[in-house]
């Protein structure tokens, strides 16, 4: 079968190890139905050409509706020897239709056969992706609805800086994934072109109806040029950025949660359920689900990287390192998977502990902006109030004084434009929260509208 293939020119077979060493069987298996996909939208071009009977190509498409449903069902198993699905797929049609089957790679090269069945792949896969993401998003949404009046310790520098909303924090996430959401989409639109009747690389000297195939699968247009059809891995890479700035956006908000959880911190719970044990030690509850998606993160920038610098070394058009390109791929949508299986369920299971969260402020010291800024509308030049306000932090940490809590006279020291002003009322951390009322701040009328502004979006 193998030197009926393609190796009619060689006189010697395949030696075994070099076969184990460049199948891609195990790679590609995966992809049987798509391939299916595109040999039936193929067999259909053949006959609209005149080069099948109408006859011809219904066995066809019924032969390789057959092989569909022995995958699914399992009965059909990929044979090594064959090298990849594809060849496996003609294989076994020719054992059902006979030599009607060897008509069927007429006019196509596996170049154009795999670039397509890629696309129809990535196509479907990417629409689940969304899903995932949306519900990711979704879940964000629900906690920053649930905690948009919650007052916790916003930080730089994993500093305590000022007071925030922790559905504004919540909603800083929302903005990123969205971003995401806007990569998979431009990714997915990229996939909108049909390289089949590219050939090997020069397309072909039969009459094929490119616009035809393409219409048959669902594609809005031909691939414009044959050798950048076989040759670009661009979408691949499309697919790989978005998967790895997911990946860092996961990671960012997964040490968040990690820290905020730990005993130090102290002010954000976790399920149970999405936490485990520590086989030597009662008392842990180790955040495990974050830490693997933390991990997870560095695989996906990895795969991008890999095949960044395959591509960047290949010459026009089609090099076998190409058949390396699935494998970080795969790898890569395996592992979002993964993460959009399990990170939405554990969001919206997130607590916050506010009272704890609260203690954070005794010292007064996140509100020091704000005394600046009332110095400010005082008519004090910013940086001579952010002097005073800086000395007057550190007479309160020498002293070990609230900021909020001063004597009348240190105030009247350092901030005599306030004389008289009840700091103690004003210098609370909800009242810092609700003061910042700039678009996209944290006050909590501002969280209120992004919350409603990323639902309308979102259809909801």
């Amino acid at each position: 079968m193998q030197q009926g293939m393609w190796k009619g020119r060689f006189q010697q077979d395949m030696n075994a190890k070099v076969l184990a060493y460049s199948q891609s069987l195990d790679l590609d298996w995966r992809l049987l139905p798509w391939d299916v996909q595109g040999s039936k939208a193929h067999a259909k071009g053949l006959a609209k050409i005149g080069v099948l009977t109408t006859d011809e190509a219904e066995k066809l498409c019924a032969g390789l509706d057959q092989i569909v449903e022995e995958y699914k069902s399992g009965a059909l198993k990929g044979k090594e020897a064959l090298e990849d699905v594809h060849m496996n797929v003609e294989a076994r049609l020719t054992e059902i239709v006979g030599p009607l089957g060897g008509k069927l790679h007429t006019g196509r090269s596996r170049n154009d056969q795999v670039a397509t069945t890629m696309r129809l792949y990535l196509r479907d896969v990417l629409k689940d992706l969304e899903k995932g993401l949306l519900d990711l998003i979704d879940a964000l949404l629900d906690r920053a609805e649930a905690h948009k009046n919650a007052v916790v310790p916003g930080y730089t520098h994993l500093q305590q800086a000022q007071p925030v909303s922790m559905g504004h924090y919540w909603m800083a996430h929302v903005q990123a994934f969205l971003k995401d959401l806007r990569r998979l989409r431009f990714a997915a639109e990229s996939l909108d072109e049909c390289p089949l009747g590219s050939g090997a690389l020069a397309g072909s000297t039969l009459p094929l109806d490119r616009a035809f195939t393409a219409a048959e699968l669902g594609f809005s247009r031909p691939t414009e040029n044959s050798m950048e059809s076989v040759a670009s891995r661009d979408h691949f890479l499309d697919i790989l950025y978005f998967c790895s700035l997911f990946g860092v956006h996961c990671s960012r908000l997964s040490e968040d949660l990690i820290v905020y959880f730990t005993s130090e911190f102290g002010w954000l719970k976790l399920p149970d359920a999405f936490c485990t044990g520590s086989s030597i030690m009662p008392q842990k509850k180790n955040p495990d689900v974050l830490e693997l998606t933390r991990g997870r993160a560095g695989g996906l920038i990895g795969h991008l990287v890999d095949l960044l610098v395959t591509m960047k070394g290949i010459p026009m058009t089609y090099d076998r390192d190409l058949q390396e390109d699935k494998r970080g791929l795969f790898a890569a949508i395996d592992s979002v998977e993964l993460i959009l299986l399990v990170l939405p369920d554990l969001i919206r299971n997130v607590e916050v502990d506010e009272a704890k969260a609260t203690k954070g402020f005794a010292d007064g010291l996140a509100l020091a902006t704000d005394i600046a800024e009332m110095l400010v509308r005082k008519g004090l030049p910013f940086r001579e109030a952010h002097r005073r306000v800086g000395a007057l932090v550190a007479v309160c940490v020498e002293k070990n004084v609230p900021l909020n809590a001063i004597d009348a006279a240190t105030q009247n020291e350092f901030l005599p434009e306030l004389a008289g002003t009840d700091l103690s009322k004003e210098l609370t951390a909800r009242a810092a929260v609700e003061r910042r009322t700039t678009f996209g701040g944290t006050a909590f009328s501002e969280v209120e509208r992004q919350i409603a502004v990323v639902k309308a979006q979102l259809g909801k």
